[in-house]
């Protein structure tokens, strides 16, 4: 079990409080065994002095601990309200539902009963890295999702118009027998987190290109077009360092193939059908129908009866058949987001930049 655990923590660090210096030198060579890095602490008042530092977000603590108490600890670190969240396990010999209560009403994540099972603590810490853990994944992408919208003249709402798209296209897709197995809760919440990424290659495209008022010429044009493999090789390059991280491989899907063609005429690999990635064939017909319905400075808004239209026919040539006919059949919420989330925008759109028909978003 400790070999094991040795190679799931990845030398997390762990800070350790114990009066006791016998039960600290426990925990610490249970915690170095399972390769854990641990610093201790003999008391709460030296504890909150390495949290300050910034850099322990699991806490493993004793409650019974004079100056301040395990639980004085709890308090402490959720009123000083940092943005990174710090996941703290008390030991206690106490039982009964009135210490539990009193336990987590003071910030306490987790309980372990003296004397501990190492197996138990080492599960325990697990349930901690992995809360920590999609923080960090949310904090990842809305940070690479800001990167992208800095090198581009659209506004954020884009993006988050983006995501709400994606979302309901996919619960719609989700009800159907044919992508059951495919689709689930999962999935709906990754797609809605991971699809602000669609065009992160941008960052990788010359100022000169990318923010060219007028037409492109053909070596302008394939410049630019060069985001869509900019983008999947940069998070494909993180997912292999992270294999486990799901929202970065899901992400690298979207940025790689979001201006494929169903029909196989889209770039950059020319990929036709189901070889395109699922997450990627949502976010196209997302893409398009809110190029098409935001204005521009060189167009109005088009409707949504027209883009609508225009959909359609890119159905089977452009787009996925199945997920036009589920945009068919929740039009109704795409009309309740643009009008929600709709904006006054009057950039120029990267489909102009690239001088594509109207239905080809960036």
């Amino acid at each position: 079990m400790v070999n094991s655990m040795q190679n799931l923590s990845h030398k997390t660090r762990v800070l350790v409080v114990d009066d006791d210096e016998l039960s600290l030198e426990m925990l610490e060579n249970t915690l170095l065994q399972g390769g854990y890095d641990v610093t201790v602490a003999h008391n709460g008042r030296e504890a909150m002095e390495y949290v300050r530092t910034g850099q322990f977000h699991l806490v493993v603590s004793d409650w019974e601990m004079p100056e301040m108490s395990g639980l004085d600890l709890c308090r402490s670190i959720r009123e000083r309200g940092r943005s990174r969240y710090i996941y703290v396990i008390l030991l206690t010999s106490r039982a009964g539902t009135n210490n539990v209560v009193e336990g987590l009403s003071a910030g306490a994540d987790e309980f372990l009963t003296k004397p501990f099972d190492p197996q138990e603590l080492f599960v325990r810490l697990r349930v901690g890295e992995r809360i920590l853990s999609l923080e960090s994944r949310d904090i990842t992408i809305f940070t690479l999702a800001k990167l992208a919208e800095s090198r581009d003249l659209e506004t954020g709402t884009h993006l988050e118009r983006m995501r709400e798209y994606c979302r309901i296209l996919s619960e719609q897709l989700a009800g159907k027998a044919k992508f059951k197995h495919e689709i689930d809760g999962e999935f709906i919440d990754l797609i809605y987190l991971t699809s602000p990424l669609h065009d992160i290659g941008k960052v990788g495209v010359p100022d000169r290109v990318l923010l060219k008022p007028g037409r492109l010429d053909d070596e302008e044009m394939a410049i630019i077009r060069q985001h869509a493999a900019i983008g999947g090789r940069t998070l494909d390059a993180a997912a292999t360092v992270h294999p486990d991280a799901d929202y970065l491989q899901m992400a690298r899907d979207i940025a790689w193939f979001h201006h494929e063609r169903f029909d196989g005429k889209g770039y950059p690999k020319g990929l036709s059908g189901e070889d395109i990635p699922l997450t990627a064939r949502i976010v196209a017909l997302a893409d398009v129908y809110d190029a098409l319905t935001m204005q521009r400075v060189y167009k109005p808004a088009f409707s949504h009866e027209a883009s609508r239209e225009i959909i359609i026919e890119g159905r089977g040539t452009q787009f996925d058949p199945d997920i036009v006919d589920a945009f068919l059949e929740c039009e109704d919420r795409f009309v309740d987001v643009r009008q929600r989330l709709d904006s006054d925008e009057s950039a120029t759109t990267f489909a102009t930049l690239c001088d594509e028909p109207v239905g080809s978003a960036s």
